[in-house]
């Protein structure tokens, strides 16, 4: 496959492989997420957003899926340097005092879990972090923040959240999602959490505001956490943990009033600030962190998607200092995943993927909007976190099996958005051909 040339080609989707391998799947997998009846072959041809699925379609992956391979298929960034190491095993390494080296000395050699956590630490030094614990996910990420900053607050028993939240599927993750309700009904949840309107307007301001955040220019969230007045004793609050950019909520992009009243608000009280960088960390946005976008200061930062594994970072002071407050038998990193991770990393900063999401994802924007399509009512993103929202979920819908029968693979979120998510060094080309696509999908759904 040359993907400088490579486009989209669809004779029968799915085909009769790709139902007999799903028949198959389905035999013994629990009920989940399935957006697809795709089977993509990893013996055929694929490199960057194009893959071929076990019936000899070839698609365009603009999920990168779900952020979680930000580089796409078989990217030589990624390929080269690990087809220079002969692998072993174990390829995971248990607990967090067993330790693997991969060179003469640490930095040479195929970057593992210590090499990892070093990036981790150099790309948000500007947030005081110096401090990692590696897990399998996202939502242990979660976990493992909502756990030290629990710890951190010395017994302080609330906590506060956002509507339209995904923080993940683990229980305690569960109790923070504000989205469907599907996630949590009928789970058990922490107690005390407390949640405040999440801001959909990027351009609001406290006069201005519609999404209920601010009221006569003063903030709801403010108003409860007002010692006096409010009904949560701010003192009495371990952690405020948000997405500087809300995911499954419906790709939602705050306004800078609400991200300063933020800011504002944890510093004035003490609070822990946690960030959620889970799919809008890690270059996707123009910027390595979603956060960085704003005036927000996180003092905890959960990671996972394209970082290959699930990351906890923050200050070592805010880390419990007592043995076995945090544990994982995996917690000392996969050796591939953390690799992939950092060469990830490298990749971003050797190629300047961060401009090269900018650019891209401008033009994606300005290419759909362009276009003039009845049924859109807003092209929105930063970076290559990008989101077509709709007039209706069911034009939403159309719009995206049209799209996957040419060929192309987006994802929904919220009520009536349509998330993309090309790699991070999608081209021009690239852009241009999956825009065509989305188009002619979404005319054709009138």
């Amino acid at each position: 496959m040359d993907r400088h040339t490579a486009t989209p080609e669809v004779t029968d989707l799915p085909g009769d492989r790709a139902r007999e391998w799903v028949d198959y799947h389905h035999e013994s997998a629990a009920p989940s997420t399935y957006v697809y009846e795709f089977v993509w072959d990893r013996t055929a041809p694929a490199e960057g957003p194009f893959c071929t699925d076990v019936d000899g379609n070839v698609l365009m992956d603009f999920t990168s899926h779900v952020a979680a391979a930000p580089l796409g298929y078989n990217n030589p960034k990624i390929m080269e340097p690990l087809a220079e190491f002969d692998l072993v095993d174990p390829l995971k390494i248990a607990g967090q005092d067993f330790y693997v080296a991969g060179g003469e000395s640490p930095g040479d050699g195929l970057p593992g879990s210590s090499g990892l956590m070093e990036r981790l630490t150099d790309i948000t030094d500007h947030y005081d972090m110096d401090t990692v614990f590696l897990s399998n996910s996202g939502a242990e990420a979660v976990e493992n923040a909502i756990k030290i900053a629990y710890d951190d607050s010395g017994g302080a028993k609330h906590a506060i959240t956002f509507d339209g939240a995904f923080h993940g599927r683990t229980l305690g993750a569960l109790s923070l999602n504000r989205s469907k309700s599907v996630y949590r009904r009928e789970f058990p949840e922490i107690s005390g959490v407390h949640d405040a309107p999440f801001c959909d307007d990027s351009n609001c301001t406290p006069e201005t505001c519609s999404c209920g955040f601010f009221v006569d220019g003063v903030s709801r969230l403010r108003e409860k956490l007002e010692p006096k007045r409010g009904h949560i004793d701010p003192d009495d609050v371990a952690y405020l943990i948000m997405e500087p950019i809300q995911g499954e909520g419906g790709y939602r992009f705050p306004s800078d009033s609400f991200t300063d009243e933020i800011a504002a608000l944890v510093d004035e009280h003490d609070i822990t600030l946690i960030a959620d960088e889970i799919q809008a960390g890690v270059g996707r946005t123009g910027e390595m962190w979603g956060s960085d976008h704003y005036a927000l200061e996180p003092d905890v930062i959960s990671s996972a998607k394209g970082l290959r594994v699930g990351a906890t970072i923050s200050r070592s002071d805010v880390f419990p200092e007592e043995r076995s407050r945090l544990s994982s038998t995996w917690g000392a990193g996969d050796v591939i995943a953390s690799a992939q991770g950092a060469l990830t990393l490298d990749a971003i900063h050797e190629h300047d993927l961060m401009d090269n999401a900018t650019v891209r994802g401008r033009q994606f924007k300005e290419t759909m909007r362009d276009a003039n399509l009845a049924q859109v009512t807003d092209v929105r993103g930063k970076g290559l976190m990008l989101a077509v929202q709709f007039d209706s979920k069911e034009h939403r819908d159309a719009a995206q099996k049209n799209a996957f029968s040419r060929g192309l693979l987006t994802l929904a979120c919220g009520h009536d958005v349509l998330r993309v998510l090309p790699p991070l060094d999608v081209t021009e080309r690239e852009i241009d051909l999956g825009c065509d696509l989305l188009a002619s999908a979404i005319a054709d759904a009138a």
